[in-house]
């Protein structure tokens, strides 16, 4: 088997679990990553992917997660940070303090810590200058939502810190990226309905030019191309994967 060796966080449900089948179908082999113990079905019944169960809040634990990529497979040439979670439904003021330690500790620093055991093992292997870090931001880190200020300032920064990661790689080939996804039909999206009330979560589809929501394996395709070695040109960039979001 001759394709890389890739990373993913949050790969239990929703873009996260379509990332790892989009990688899996292009020849990668996966390590998947969640704090649910179901994504340990995504290993059965094949040899390109196994399983780890860790929160990305725990960074020995995600350290762990890279070991067993070596350990598998003797390289690691790209990850995916996908882990995140929503919070909020009310303004500003009034969000509590809870929710913003939440999505931070989650969204932002469950990113930082995932390229901070990542990086090294991937510029320590056979093919640096390919190695490809991912994070998945949101049309949230471009926009100001309705109540959802917590949850805009941690994508905001997961695009803040792609870019300073992007810098500190300078010179070695390697490169990091954000995608930024528009409303996707996930359970986050379903999550975020019961935030605003709504029974149907089509209702966001008015928020994007291409007025439907989108598939988690339309944003997965793109999530896989930026893991591959021809994304290059997208070192430092966040690639909008919105439908053209304009809320």
């Amino acid at each position: 088997m001759t394709g890389r060796v890739v990373l993913v966080t949050g790969a239990a449900r929703g873009i996260g679990a379509a990332t790892v089948s989009a990688l899996v179908a292009g020849g990668d082999r996966v390590v998947a990553v969640d704090e649910l113990s179901s994504v340990t079905r995504l290993a059965d019944g094949g040899e390109q992917v196994v399983a780890h169960v860790a929160d990305v809040r725990d960074r020995a634990a995600l350290g762990t997660a890279v070991d067993l990529a070596l350990e598998t497979w003797g390289r690691l040439d790209a990850a995916v940070a996908a882990a995140a979670v929503i919070a909020g439904g009310r303004p500003l003021w009034e969000t509590p303090e809870q929710d913003l330690d939440l999505l931070w500790d989650v969204d932002v620093k469950g990113v930082w810590n995932t390229a901070a055991v990542a990086v090294p093992a991937m510029l320590a292997g056979p093919d640096p200058s390919g190695a490809r870090f991912v994070a998945v931001a949101s049309a949230a880190g471009h926009h100001g939502l309705h109540h959802l200020a917590a949850y805009n300032l941690a994508k905001h920064a997961v695009i803040g810190l792609v870019k300073g990661l992007a810098a500190d790689l300078v010179g070695t080939g390697a490169t990091a990226c954000a995608v930024s996804p528009g409303s996707t039909r996930t359970p986050m999206l379903e999550a975020t309905a019961e935030l605003y009330g709504l029974d149907d979560v089509d209702a966001f589809a008015d928020n994007q030019l291409i007025r439907r929501i989108l598939d988690p394996a339309e944003v997965a395709a793109t999530i896989a191309f930026c893991c591959s070695r021809d994304a290059a040109v997208l070192n430092g960039s966040v690639v909008h994967a919105d439908g053209g979001f304009a809320p």
